[in-house]
Order: C-alpha cells, then structure tokens, then sequence
C-alpha cells in the first residue's frame, strides 16, 4: 500500500527548494513545451505507482530528471529545430549516394518506450547533394520526437526528396524495439522498414544495398 506520510520538503514532492545560484542549470526548453508540467506528471505517477519517496531517497530527484530527459529526447518537436543542411553542386555522373549504419534511438509513440537501431540512405543525385553528417543530423531530427518507424522512414525519404530533389532515393531504417522485448510478447526482434521512389523503385533491393556503386538505371 502506498504510504500516506508526507512527502519530503525541500523537494518536488513538498515545496520546491530555492537553488543556489552555482545549482541552476540553463537549458534549451522547447518552446511550447511545459517543463513544470511534465515534473509535476513524473510526480503523479511515481505516487500513482505506490512508490513513496519519503523511504527511497534515489526517488526525490526522478521527476526532475525525467523531466529534463523528455524535453532532450522530444526537441525535434521544437518549431525551429529542423536543422539548417547545406547542400553542395552535384558534378553530374550517375552513381549511386549511400550512408549507411547511422546509429539512431527514438521513444515509440504507443508506449513512450525506446526503438533504437541504424538507419541507412541510397539516392541517385539530381543537381545538388549533402554532406555525411547532414543526413545524420536528418535522421536525429526525426528520432527526437515520439514516433512509429515506419512514419520516421517516410519522413527522412520526403526530406530528402524535397531538399535535394533526387532522381531516386532509398532508406532503410533497421530497429529493436524495446515495446515488444519488455512487454506483451517479450521477444527479440528486429524490425525493418523501407521506402524506395524513383529511379531506385525497380532495383532490386540486394542490389541496392550492395554498396552503392552500380550505376543508376544499368
């Protein structure tokens, strides 16, 4: 049974205790975000759990973490988030574009559980191409956000097509999900989801990820 001793002052729990001015920490709040909100919630719920934090000290600080962990893991929700990619002229050749094995974690929509795995991009270039660490910074972007992979391939696919306007583009997003391993079934698993437009639409998919080297359309 939950305690109905008080929780302790000083803390989230009871009054919020003044820090120090060496304490306070400055972050980049999202805007429209309420971080007192999702404190005082993480609160609600560690009490709705039965857990009392008056007998587990290691618990008095919780919300304020977990609030700080949300708005982190959540800041591609933040309206002027979407990072600013810069692009370089293409020199025309048709060869194939591939990075590959960029390491991602999200939190799934369903459950606010992690998915975590690697996501992998092929295009065929039109004019205009980007760098390796803009498709990594792409790919985080649509990571920190509650999502559903299938939703995060699509939405890295639409970017590209719209930033660079490619003959042909391909991803391959490559996750664990931790819903399914912690939960319900509690199996292993790796799920894989894929977009293909364009010119990459017939190729087959072996051949597409056989190191982006072929030439497109042979």
């Amino acid at each position: 049974m939950p305690s109905s001793a008080p929780f302790p002052r000083g803390r989230l729990w009871g009054r919020p205790r003044r820090r120090p001015a060496s304490e306070v920490h400055v972050s980049s709040q999202p805007r429209g975000r309420d971080r007192g909100a999702v404190e005082r919630a993480v609160a609600e719920l560690i009490r709705g759990l039965g857990l009392d934090p008056s007998r587990d000290p290691e618990l008095a600080q919780t919300p304020s973490r977990v609030a700080d962990l949300y708005l982190e893991v959540f800041s591609g929700l933040e309206p002027d988030s979407e990072p600013d990619l810069v692009t370089f002229p293409h020199s025309g050749s048709d060869d194939l574009v591939a990075v590959r094995d960029l390491p991602f974690h999200s939190l799934c929509v369903h459950h606010f559980i992690p998915f975590f795995g690697r996501a992998h991009l092929v295009y065929v270039p039109g004019e205009r191409i980007i760098g390796v660490s803009g498709v990594a910074r792409l790919v985080d972007h649509y990571a920190r956000r509650p999502q559903l992979q299938e939703r995060m391939t699509a939405q890295i696919a639409d970017h590209v097509e719209k930033l660079l306007r490619p003959r042909g583009v391909a991803v391959l997003l490559e996750a664990r999900h931790l819903c399914m391993e912690m939960r319900g079934v509690r199996r292993f698993g790796r799920v894989e989801t894929r977009v293909v437009r364009g010119a990459l639409r017939d190729t087959p998919w072996t051949e597409l990820w056989s190191g982006g080297r072929r030439k497109a359309g042979r």
